[in-house]
């Protein structure tokens, strides 16, 4: 990897480091003001309200969150990993299998598009 590499790299991951905080506001310093962040099986937002809106709802209702990292690659400005979203809930872990995609543009993330299977996101989160 590259210095380049290694800066994109840790730009995505300190975003998520955020996001197992529960700290959207942190998260969304590591996005550009345009960001497009698409979920994949689901739908598509932009900019900082449209992730906020996304995101905050969802992350408020968890108790605990930890995306563990199973494989990682970065060239230039483009990010991807293959990960397991744990998300907890009052009563239960809940685990997603997720394969993300990161485009950053000037450091930040621009693009930020996760692969996963709907039907089983939504049999762990029920």
């Amino acid at each position: 990897m590259t210095a380049s590499d290694s800066t994109a790299l840790e730009t995505v991951n300190a975003m998520i480091r955020a996001l197992e905080q529960r700290d959207v506001e942190t998260a969304l310093s590591f996005m550009t003001d345009d960001v497009e962040y698409d979920n994949v099986p689901m739908r598509k937002v932009f900019g900082h309200d449209g992730v906020r809106e996304s995101l905050a709802p969802f992350v408020a209702s968890c108790s605990e969150i930890e995306w563990v990292i199973h494989h990682e690659a970065a060239t230039g400005d483009v990010v991807m990993n293959e990960r397991t979203d744990r998300f907890h809930f009052p009563h239960k872990w809940a685990e997603v299998e997720v394969a993300g995609l990161f485009v950053l543009r000037d450091g930040k993330i621009a693009l930020w598009r996760d692969y996963f299977d709907l039907a089983h996101a939504r049999e762990q989160l029920s």
